[in-house]
């Protein structure tokens, strides 16, 4: 089961009341950032190249709460950088589980068996693991050997002390289709509670270019990798509603909801999305109301939207269509399987 029962009932009536309410816009997942700063330097990542000084700066815990209270998700993910080089990390994460918000934690991995001690198993917290693919992918893809061991050792700790466990995987071009199936195949045997992919974004400030999707070819090679899956012949845990993964393969066509996904870091709430650098506001609100969302998402013909499928920006617009009396039943097999 990669969503529990409570986390889907929770959001279900969050998702019904922000209907009710005749809201166009509302945040479902909010992007807190507390430090931009990394132990990796990923190829396809642009946070690390921040200036030195912005780099040095942490959110404090009593900022992580204000914007979450500010922006009113009812679920929390926190990447970074790597959150757990904050000094107060566990803090943070405590507040927001005593807040009732679903946590998840982000992380490569490389810190986490010697911080499990810091925190609590809990309902409402789930350490998101970064992994790529297999050993010598993994490797590669964040440019350092041995980090997908430790990874992998890590997970295995966590799961032995009662905590949640995800994985987050992107998905670049040159990946191996046989491999990343077989990846799929060896999650299972670590027994994570879902699994998360998503096609890799073409950050400006990332250092390799070169391997990121388009959208055709985001759909091609989605179908070929979860064709065991949705033919019935695998059942892998994915910590997704399966509308998003009909949209990954093309089956469905979705605009984004940049607004779905906020983000909130030392510099303030990033627009329009947590993929591109545009700028910030220094309130949620002014997000929202301020920015020209004609300009952004696949319909709008902005060519830094063009090929994005990212599930960040489209997870948010299944969710919403999960809603939908023809879509319910679909959506519960994350929950109770399929």
């Amino acid at each position: 089961m990669a969503i529990n029962l409570q986390q889907a009932m929770d959001i279900g009536k969050y998702l019904f009341k922000q209907r009710l309410s005749g809201k166009k816009r509302f945040p479902l997942v909010l992007m807190l950032e507390p430090l931009f700063r990394c132990n990796l330097a990923c190829s396809g990542c642009g946070k690390i190249q921040h200036p030195t000084e912005v780099l040095k700066q942490n959110l404090s815990p009593d900022q992580c709460f204000a914007a979450v209270e500010e922006c009113g998700a009812p679920v929390v993910s926190i990447p970074g950088g790597e959150p757990l080089l904050h000094p107060q990390i566990d803090q943070i994460v405590q507040g927001l589980v005593d807040r009732k918000k679903y946590v998840y934690l982000c992380t490569n991995g490389l810190l986490l068996e010697k911080s499990l001690h810091k925190f609590k198993p809990s309902p409402y917290l789930t350490f998101s693991v970064h992994l790529d693919g297999m050993k010598e992918w993994h490797d590669h893809c964040v440019d350092r050997k041995g980090v997908f061991d430790v990874a992998v050792a890590a997970i295995r700790a966590a799961k032995s002390q009662g905590f949640r466990v995800t994985t987050n995987t992107t998905i670049f071009t040159g990946c191996n289709v046989e491999e990343m199936q077989g990846f799929f195949d060896f999650l299972e045997t670590l027994k994570v509670d879902g699994m998360m992919i998503s096609p890799g974004y073409s950050y400006e400030w990332a250092p390799d270019q070169d391997h990121f999707l388009q959208r055709e070819q985001t759909r091609a090679l989605f179908r070929e990798i979860l064709a065991p899956y949705q033919s019935g012949k695998k059942n892998w845990n994915f910590n997704h509603n399966p509308l998003f993964l009909d949209f990954l393969i093309g089956e469905k066509d979705y605009e984004c909801t940049p607004w779905g996904s906020p983000s909130y870091s030392v510099l303030g709430w990033q627009k329009p999305c947590y993929l591109l650098n545009e700028g910030y506001y220094q309130t949620f609100q002014e997000l929202l109301d301020q920015t020209d969302w004609s300009k952004y998402g696949h319909a709008s013909g902005n060519p830094k939207c063009a090929d994005c499928m990212v599930h960040c920006g489209y997870e948010p617009t299944a969710a919403i269509d999960a809603m939908q009396p023809q879509n319910i039943a679909r959506s519960l097999s994350t929950v109770f399987g399929r």
